[in-house]
C-alpha cells in the first residue's frame, strides 16, 4: 500500500506542475474535471485515489496524455 501512496505523491505533485504552468487556478481546474474543488489539493498531495476515468480529464484539462508522467 505505500507504493501505491508514493505513486499518487509523484504523480500528485506532476499534476500540480502543470496545472501552475497552465496557469489554471484549483477552481478552474476543478471544473474542468467536473470534480469538487476541496478534492483537488487532496488528488496533488497524493492523498486521493482516483480512477482512470478522472485521470482521462485531468490528463484533457492538461493538454495532456496519460502517460505525461515518466518512470524515474
Amino acid at each position: 500500500m505505500e507504493n501505491n501512496y508514493e505513486e499518487r505523491k509523484r504523480l500528485g505533485k506532476r499534476i500540480a506542475e502543470l496545472r501552475r504552468e497552465k496557469g489554471l487556478s484549483e477552481e478552474e481546474f476543478a471544473e474542468r474535471i467536473g470534480i469538487r474543488v476541496a478534492t483537488i489539493p487532496r488528488i496533488e498531495l497524493g492523498k486521493y485515489g482516483y480512477d482512470i476515468d478522472t485521470l482521462a480529464a485531468i490528463a484533457e484539462a492538461l493538454d495532456c496524455q496519460i502517460d505525461f508522467v515518466q518512470k524515474i
